[in-house]
């Protein structure tokens, strides 16, 4: 592994052998299952606190991560169109180190999932939310080791940001007071769609004119993006999009409760909790 990873990043924790990324995902596919049949007939767990303890956490280290690209890339002159891995000298390892950051924010966020365990959601565990958790831990550990900076960094910064509106929604969720204000779900959606097109274009911009940077990384990330894309869209329509048919609205009990407008495939990365006061 030595051979092949950017001699830049040699010895930092998680890199230097993809064994620790590949078990810590296996270990959180299994604990899905076993969690869901663990609390399959046992009561529900509130989790007030910690959802508010963990989704401040969040917010406060994708908001350093945020800040830190700006002022790293900043620094070294990054050119928006394309940037190489070895131009920026001292700028470039600033990157590397709040991208192995960005990574390693990856396995955190795997909590998103034990949550929803928890707590009994198990109809927002969807194939979008696990996809996106898994894949994005261990395609970070491939970023990392080969292309830990120059045009990685587009990405996360523009994740990050919407990371800190994101989990900063769900800490006020947390909070039944609060709930009335929160009317911005559907914009933090189409927020992240807009970022997915971004990143897109912002890659594929690198490949159009080169700097030296791997055009197969290139051609991967964009093609992965396009997933994430396509997914999101599904999202989107079945949540907002959809018009219940006139015998769904005829057959729905006045007393059904309304989830704040979430759909059971859930709000993407959500950490186990909807507007549910029947919950709390």
């Amino acid at each position: 592994m030595y051979f092949f990873s950017d001699s830049r990043v040699r010895g930092w924790f998680l890199l230097d052998s993809y064994l620790p990324t590949f078990f810590l995902t296996g270990a959180y596919l299994v604990c899905i299952w076993l969690g869901n049949q663990f609390m399959k007939n046992r009561p529900a767990f509130s989790l007030r606190a910690h959802l508010i303890v963990y989704n401040l956490g969040i917010t406060l280290l994708s908001l350093y991560m945020f800040i830190e690209l700006i002022l790293a890339t900043w620094e070294g002159g990054y050119n928006l169109q394309c940037q190489n891995l070895h131009s920026a000298g001292e700028a470039d390892m600033r990157v590397a180190k709040v991208l192995w950051w960005y990574y390693f924010s990856k396995v955190i966020e795997f909590m998103d999932t034990i949550f929803f365990v928890l707590r009994k959601k198990s109809s927002q565990i969807t194939f979008l939310h696990v996809y996106h958790h898994a894949t994005m831990f261990n395609i970070w550990w491939c970023v990392l080791n080969w292309i830990p900076c120059g045009q990685s960094f587009f990405g996360p910064t523009l994740n990050s940001f919407i990371h800190v509106l994101m989990y900063s929604y769900y800490g006020l969720s947390v909070i039944p007071s609060m709930r009335k204000y929160l009317w911005w779900k559907k914009y933090l959606t189409q927020a992240q769609l807009i970022q997915f097109l971004l990143t897109i274009v912002h890659t594929l911009s690198a490949a159009v004119k080169p700097c030296g940077f791997p055009f197969g990384c290139l051609m991967f990330q964009s093609s992965y993006m396009a997933t994430l894309v396509i997914l999101f869209i599904n999202f989107y329509i079945k949540t907002y999009r959809k018009t219940p048919s006139r015998t769904a609205i005829k057959e729905t009990p006045l007393t059904t409760e309304i989830k704040n407008g979430f759909h059971k495939d859930y709000f993407v990365t959500a950490n186990g909790f909807l507007n549910n006061k029947k919950a709390q």
